[in-house]
């Protein structure tokens, strides 16, 4: 497909083993909506936002540039992602994925959208914590998961020949599990707002590589600011403290703000407090303990 838009179907995309094409896909949303188990609903959802005729979808951003809020993301800037992703991993049409995310979350809707653009053979199960184990012995090209996800399914990981993480921070003792495993893992870094990741390490690897077209630097803070004009018009900036090593590479050394991540999810303490406070009479706070 040569310049694919917001609007194109691959003629070699397959969902659960079946050829979709726009119309089909339309069906199936109502179908999941309707009938569809409660992991299929989101995705029905989003299929009906993606070819509703608008250029753009409005989605939740999860604090990693502030107090989460509602964004519109520029479909087109989506699917020039979605290439990135394919040029980068040198994915081809007809390579077997799976998806195993949530669609309620940016993760989640380009996995979809890069395996409708890009003509991926696409698996989707339930987004659990073990998204492995009741799958047969079956060989994917591409995979993205959460490090839950991941440190759940190790012992099925040579099935898989290159697998994106995301999400979370990779801790050092899963990152030596992976290490022992024929898998190709990477971690990614990105954020709603960059449309996914803008940047990728493989697993034991210290620095993240910014991707084509990505631009990099610091702010007063020492927070990245990352220029994508394939991906949003303006400059984003973020609370994540950096180092920049080289103009494509940076060392990520951590959140400036007191947010918790909690399995991918962004908690901010401050609203949790504020909705005990109505049932806790003595004074508290909310914190985190690391867990790997």
């Amino acid at each position: 497909m040569i310049n694919p838009t917001y609007e194109n179907v691959h003629n070699g995309f397959k969902l659960n083993g079946f050829h979709l094409n726009r119309e089909d896909l339309c069906r199936v949303a109502y179908s999941f909506i309707k009938e569809g188990e409660d992991f299929e609903k989101p995705v029905g959802d989003f299929l009906l936002d993606w070819f509703d005729g608008k250029s753009y979808m409005e989605m939740h951003t999860s604090g990693s540039t502030g107090i989460p809020k509602i964004i519109r993301v520029d479909k087109q800037a989506m699917v020039n992602s979605a290439l990135a992703t394919g040029d980068f991993f040198e994915i081809q049409a007809g390579n077997k994925a799976l998806h195993c995310l949530p669609v309620k979350y940016v993760a989640g809707k380009m996995m979809l959208i890069r395996s409708i653009i890009l003509g991926l053979d696409l698996d989707y199960v339930a987004p659990t914590s073990h998204p492995m184990e009741n799958l047969d012995d079956t060989n994917y090209d591409f995979v993205a998961m959460v490090p839950m996800q991941v440190a759940n399914s190790l012992d099925k990981l040579h099935w898989v020949e290159t697998l994106l993480i995301g999400g979370t921070k990779v801790s050092y003792q899963l990152a030596e599990s992976i290490l022992k495993t024929d898998c190709k893992a990477f971690e990614s870094y990105g954020m709603t707002e960059t449309i996914s990741h803008i940047a990728i390490k493989q697993i034991g690897e210290k620095s993240f590589t910014v991707l084509p077209n990505v631009s990099i630097a610091v702010d007063e803070r020492n927070c990245l600011v990352i220029e994508a004009l394939d991906l949003s018009p303006e400059k984003i900036i973020t609370n994540d403290s950096v180092e920049i090593l080289i103009p494509t590479q940076f060392v990520l050394k951590g959140r400036i703000d007191n947010v918790i991540n909690s399995g991918g999810v962004k908690i901010f303490p401050e609203e949790v407090e504020e909705k005990l406070s109505k049932y806790i009479s003595v004074r508290f706070f909310i914190a985190s303990i690391p867990d790997e």
